[in-house]
């Protein structure tokens, strides 16, 4: 770390989980960027995607919400709000405005730059890649799953294991993403769903080298829960190692694992989901553990964004 500046901290991910670390460690005093996937291809994303030709934007959207100092509280509901009826039911006005400053721009990593400027954000939101690719998986039983939105929504059997992932066309990284990273004090991977949220990021070209270059501390952040259809059956140790066949070996410093289990009553919310809570499994002895209730007190089992940052925070050289 630089004397007298702050820490440089990059987190790598996608969809909720990014924003859950992003708006814990926006409040304390440091450099902050978030290189987001860009994989997503369903829903009102995947039509603003297919029809204007630009990356799916509503990960950045909740990137840029997450890292906020709004000067006006109504910009800042104008780029959160959903319709909830008509023809746009669905659509979120924030991923509307970053089509139309695409447009306006010509150039989508421009685009989240003055989204970002609108909304006060302190700190970079950046795409992992500048063009567009398509995620494919292929299951044990040899199917192939094509796109983001039909492994994230599985109509298949969520109990078969995905063995591989890869992107169509092969992806090349946006290099602000790879200046980032090499210049990185801490470098967070997650939380987030593995196969559709993060692991993308790193089939791009340059990402897993620039990230086993730089001299930060990388740090992965697994997930409380299991995902039917990505992770079902998952510990810990297989969240670990599925990360690893694509960022490499030898690459993390530490694993972060929560250990505090959620109240029944909480975890009943999610039995229609098929949904269990990642037990630790057989940890690699090798590998640094951090270990701690990150769990929120109430609501949805996710991260709390306040604890989860003071630990981060702890990495910092």
């Amino acid at each position: 770390m630089r004397k007298n500046s702050p820490p440089k901290i990059v987190v790598i991910g996608g969809g909720t989980g990014v924003f859950t670390a992003l708006s814990g460690l926006k409040q304390y005093p440091v450099d902050l960027t978030a290189i987001v996937s860009s994989a997503d291809d369903g829903g009102p994303n995947g039509v603003l995607r297919e029809e204007f030709g630009i990356l799916p934007p509503g990960d950045m959207r909740k990137a840029l919400l997450a890292m906020a100092f709004p000067n006006d509280q109504v910009l800042f509901d104008l780029f959160n709000y959903r319709f909830q009826e008509g023809r746009l039911k669905g659509y979120s006005c924030g991923s509307i405005i970053l089509t139309a400053l695409e447009r306006i721009t010509g150039d989508f990593p421009r685009a989240i730059k003055e989204a970002g400027r609108l909304l006060g954000v302190r700190g970079e939101v950046l795409p992992v890649a500048r063009r567009n690719a398509r995620l494919f998986a292929e299951l044990e039983d040899g199917t192939v799953i094509r796109g983001e939105t039909n492994i994230d929504i599985p109509k298949h059997d969520g109990k078969l294991k995905i063995i591989n992932v890869w992107l169509e066309p092969a992806a090349r990284a946006n290099r602000e993403a790879i200046r980032a990273i090499r210049t990185a004090d801490v470098i967070v991977i997650g939380p987030g769903d593995l196969y559709t949220s993060i692991i993308p990021n790193f089939l791009v070209k340059g990402i897993p080298r620039a990230i086993k270059k730089s001299r930060g501390r990388k740090v992965y952040v697994t997930n409380i829960m299991t995902k039917w259809g990505e992770t079902h059956g998952f510990a810990a140790a297989d969240f670990t190692s599925a990360l690893e066949k694509y960022l490499g070996k030898d690459v993390l410093d530490y694993v972060c694992i929560n250990t505090t289990r959620p109240s029944a009553s909480r975890r009943a919310r999610y039995e229609h989901e098929s949904s269990e809570c990642v037990e630790k499994g057989e940890l690699d002895k090798n590998k640094k553990y951090i270990f701690g209730n990150f769990i929120r007190s109430r609501g949805f089992i996710r991260h709390d964004p306040d604890r989860l940052a003071q630990v981060l925070l702890k990495l910092v050289k």
